[in-house]
């Protein structure tokens, strides 16, 4: 016979699930953790981790700027983190600026404007601006989760069909440019498609939190392979499983949902990075030699 407590357990494991408001983030969880944490092997592999920071505080300044002016945030968002890309991608490649001071440029702007902005608003649009920076999944409606699955989908898409080509740009960016290889549209293509994903996961999850998401899974995912189909797979099963354990945790100790799937991420980092087998092997030779990384693959 069960106790009282084991009911109330089941109960609340139950009520967790049967909710449609966890049901839609969940489904959320699935996509955007499928999408951040393959954009962010992309990411993490080719070292841009501080431009995509650039181009998710660009969302956030889109969608903060569509708010005020009584649009929906998502189009802003979209507009201003591809225009950061287009901007900070040739500016990086052709060496106009320093990568630092050219990425501090456009991330102190954008934080200036959506700060800006916020100060300009009424209480209620305020509130709703907010919202961006620390994201609600639990209330996303159908045009997040219908923008975070299609999104997911592109980008499983989208690698599937250039892997060959990303792998060889992530080896080295020269020599895939040497053999012919568009490398540099295939690098433009890649942060096109960091600002995308930040913008269909950027109220679910945050403006300040969202490129945690990208980072972290794909930092977890290096920690055990150099293998890069595998890295994918593994990204995105680290992505998930973050979103998903987050949300459960939120809901059953009453805390703020995004905050605690990027914490609960974090620990997964610290776990696997204390035992990755990676801190036995110091360079790219020494993987090829113990089986970690295969070019061929």
């Amino acid at each position: 016979m069960e106790t009282a407590p084991s009911l109330t357990k089941g109960v609340l494991a139950v009520g967790i699930f049967s909710s449609i408001f966890m049901q839609r983030a969940l489904l959320v969880g699935l996509g955007g953790g499928i999408a951040c944490s393959m954009v962010g092997v992309l990411v993490v592999g080719l070292r841009l981790s501080l431009i995509g920071v650039s181009i998710s505080h660009a969302a956030l300044a889109g969608g903060v700027i569509a708010l005020f002016a009584g649009f929906n945030p998502l189009g802003g968002a979209l507009i201003f983190s591809l225009a950061a890309a287009a901007i900070i991608g040739p500016l990086t490649d052709r060496g106009e600026l320093n990568t630092d001071t050219s990425l501090g440029v456009v991330f102190t702007m954008m934080i200036g404007l959506a700060f800006l902005f916020m100060g300009l608003m009424n209480d209620a649009t305020r509130n709703q601006a907010q919202g961006l920076l620390w994201g609600s999944i639990l209330t996303a409606g159908d045009l997040d989760l219908v923008a975070v699955l299609m999104t997911g989908v592109l980008v499983v898409v989208a690698v599937a069909v250039f892997f060959k080509e990303v792998q060889a740009i992530i080896f080295n960016r020269e020599i895939a440019l040497a053999v012919g290889l568009p490398a540099y549209w295939i690098f433009y293509g890649i942060l096109f498609l960091t600002g995308i994903t930040v913008t269909a996961t950027l109220q679910p999850i945050g403006g300040l939190l969202i490129f945690s998401l990208i980072v972290i899974p794909a930092a977890t995912a290096y920690q055990l392979t150099y293998n890069l189909k595998t890295l994918f797979l593994s990204a995105a099963a680290f992505g998930v499983s973050s979103c998903w354990l987050g949300l459960i945790l939120a809901h059953l100790l009453a805390l703020p949902c995004a905050a605690t799937i990027i914490t609960v991420a974090g620990l997964i980092f610290l776990v696997v990075a204390a035992f990755s087998p990676k801190r036995r092997v110091k360079s790219i030779d020494e993987a090829v030699e113990n089986g970690f990384y295969s070019i061929s693959e």
